[in-house]
């Protein structure tokens, strides 16, 4: 393997992506905003703090079971905005479109990306266009950035609240269906009960959530890398460790059989309507009823807790009565799948 050359595994969201990241992009472009690396950045605007985020779509294929690359662009940058605590005003839109695109589909993708915005309460307000030859992209690119105003009662989420043991973890649903989903489009696979993706906007259940704010320490949006990933980020050089329970991680069983077919570990594939909170200790119950009040968080679940054992390790208690050290994600599972 070249050491010197890009490869899939530097945008699988696990370790390669933050190894390129810390040590490329953020020695080069060093600064305070950008230095805490969050789902989005922290900027003080004359009268209140803002959240500014960007993503880059290149997912193959742009139509899939549940969604297409003009949804999933819309959602991931309002997520992205919701789990830092903001409330996603605005959205930009940037698109590369290979020559000899069928303008239908084009159309498709552009009404989808109307809707989700509507039903996100976000406007797009800017935006920038390119064509290029063809074989020079594949059908389509999209960049969106965003930018979201954080009420002064959330603003404990620009500083990273410290997790104490006894925290509880939450899941707000299933794991895996977006990247099952995908590659089942990919692969023409057939499975008796088809899995659709579960892209969808989260801010309206992040509010939800924060309707007692101070309950609420952190939430991540769980996409490249999984929730394994997610989890050793949180603790990882901390004081504190993680213990998850595997028999509580909810996996629909088509997500399950697939992954049993390619050999996938379904803690680390994509979603893009889930996310992980962690809550103070004694608030989880209150928190859960909330979430389940949404049809985004209907199979919301507590999974695990923040502990002072073994800390800066993330543990998984198995079915069977063991203990799995959990890590990042290496390499690439499922490439294009965002």
């Amino acid at each position: 393997m070249n050491n010197h050359l890009i490869q899939l595994g530097h945008g699988s969201g696990g370790r390669m992506s933050r190894n390129l990241i810390t040590q490329l992009f953020a020695r080069y472009f060093a600064n305070d905003t950008l230095r805490p690396l969050g789902d989005s950045s922290y900027i003080a605007g004359q009268t209140s703090q803002l959240a500014f985020t960007t993503d880059s779509y290149v997912i193959d294929p742009v139509f899939f079971p549940g969604g297409n690359i003009g949804q999933l662009a819309v959602c991931g940058t309002v997520n992205d905005l919701a789990v830092s605590g903001a409330i996603p005003r605005f959205l930009s839109a940037g698109f590369i479109l290979e020559e000899g695109l069928s303008l239908k589909d084009l159309e498709k993708i552009v009404a989808a990306m109307a809707v989700e915005a509507a039903n996100a309460k976000v406007q797009i307000v800017t935006g920038d266009t390119k064509v290029v030859r063809r074989g020079q992209c594949d059908k389509i690119y999209i960049n969106t950035s965003g930018i979201g105003e954080i009420p002064e009662k959330h603003a404990h989420f620009t500083r990273k609240p410290a997790m104490q043991p006894g925290d509880k973890i939450l899941l707000s649903g299933s794991l895996g269906d977006h990247a099952i989903a995908v590659l089942a489009a990919r692969e023409n696979l057939y499975l008796e009960e088809p899995i659709l993706s579960d892209v969808a906007p989260l801010n309206h259940l992040a509010q939800l959530a924060l309707e007692q704010p101070e309950q609420v320490l952190q939430m991540r949006d769980i996409t490249r890398g999984g929730l394994a990933t997610i989890l050793v980020e949180l603790c990882e050089n901390q004081s504190f460790g993680i213990e998850v329970l595997e028999n509580e991680i909810p996996i629909k069983q088509p997500v399950r059989s697939v992954c049993e077919l390619f050999g996938f570990d379904p803690l680390y594939l994509a979603n893009e309507g889930k996310m992980l909170l962690i809550v103070k200790n004694g608030t989880e119950k209150d928190i859960l009823k909330r979430l389940r009040s949404n049809l985004a968080g209907a199979n919301a679940t507590l999974i695990g807790e923040i502990t002072d054992r073994h800390p800066g390790k993330a543990i998984m208690q198995s079915v069977v009565g063991g203990k799995r050290l959990l890590d990042m994600l290496h390499g690439e599972l499922v490439p294009r799948i965002c």
